[in-house]
């Protein structure tokens, strides 16, 4: 193999792994310093918190439109939509059938094929404008509202895996799953995922020491520079691996780009089913799908009016018809078999040769 592919795929898996570690280190940093101001646990989980874990799609997707890339940009919004719903619902169906939530398909996933067609329209034109960047951030504003709203109206419980289930939120891009978590778990511990020392003579809880305000700006901002520079890199390895292989940046962020930054959902999602403990993998899923459409693709129009092509509108009807799909299996059984999984994958399978060919 030419030592040049082997130097940029080497890079590209650097920074993916980069991007990951960067994400977790802001959003410990970043929650840490929110909790020392008192904001509550529940406006962290839905801004600082899912916006910290979207990091790498956003990182990615901003500096390759700084960079003229706009196919790896878009692509990797789209791509990761397509690929969250064909290849990570898919796989985890695949392995046990999947719970769908009611709410999921009364508001959320009509919301996300809502979404994906306001992207199809303003992209007709060519371009999305940084008017069109702020009329997807409203939109993520009423999705945030919609969020609170729903965690607010659900009683409060502590389930008794509430530990394990925050911790399995802090590898994945979406708010939906923090807004569950942190309407059903009022203890700030285990929302850091931190169980409390026991006292060895009372037997009652201690709770662990904070880190200071200094330490947790320091993590923070580590957090972000890492964030910053890898994706810098990871775009410069996927555009040189696009010239070397003659493959459009478009293909590149559909496929290899979206794949990077969604292996932290997929990796957890499969775990999480190996467990048992998948049943809000659909609500994660569909939230991070509208998460990337309205804060990736809204602040990076924001940031830097990006040319769309036309193949993207292209890519987006699949990532509807994706919807669609999950929303009919929905309304049979309300969840998703092994059948229903293994036709995802292979809907993405078609996908990604109809792309590459």
């Amino acid at each position: 193999m030419n030592m040049e592919i082997i130097k940029q795929l080497a890079i590209l898996i650097v920074g993916f792994a980069l991007l990951v570690k960067g994400a977790d280190l802001f959003v410990d940093g970043a929650s840490g310093i929110a909790k020392k101001f008192g904001i509550s646990e529940l406006i962290i989980g839905l801004t600082i918190v899912a916006m910290g874990t979207s990091a790498p799609e956003a990182a990615v997707s901003i500096a390759a439109a700084a960079k003229g890339s706009a196919g790896i940009s878009i692509g990797n919004v789209i791509g990761s939509n397509i690929m969250n719903i064909f290849i990570i619902l898919g796989v985890v169906a695949a392995i046990t059938p999947l719970k769908i939530e009611r709410s999921t398909i009364r508001y959320e996933m009509p919301f996300t094929i809502t979404v994906t067609v306001l992207f199809v329209l303003m992209g007709r034109d060519g371009l999305i404008t940084r008017v069109d960047g702020a009329i997807l951030w409203a939109g993520l504003l009423l999705y945030i509202a919609y969020l609170l709203r729903q965690a607010k109206q659900k009683p409060a419980e502590v389930p008794s895996q509430a530990a394990t289930a925050v911790q399995k939120t802090e590898g994945t891009d979406s708010p939906e799953v923090v807004a569950e978590t942190a309407a059903n778990v009022p203890n700030a511990t285990a929302e850091a995922g931190v169980t409390p020392a026991a006292d060895t003579e009372t037997g009652e809880a201690v709770p662990a020491e904070s880190p200071s305000i200094w330490k947790l700006i320091v993590l923070t901002i580590v957090g972000l520079a890492v964030i910053l520079v890898s994706s810098d890199y990871a775009v410069d390895a996927a555009v040189a691996l696009a010239k070397i292989f003659n493959i459009s940046d478009r293909v590149i962020g559909l496929t290899i780009v979206a794949l990077g930054t969604s292996l932290p959902e997929l990796v957890t999602s499969v775990t999480a089913a190996l467990r048992g403990n998948a049943d809000l993998a659909v609500g994660n899923v569909v939230g991070s799908c509208i998460f990337n459409l309205l804060f990736v693709l809204g602040t990076s129009a924001l940031i830097l009016p990006i040319p769309c092509a036309p193949n993207f509108l292209s890519d987006a009807y699949v990532a509807v018809g994706a919807t669609v799909l999950l929303l009919l299996f929905g309304f049979t059984q309300m969840k998703i078999v092994r059948w229903e999984g293994v036709l995802l994958v292979a809907c993405y399978v078609a996908y990604a040769y109809v792309a590459l060919v």
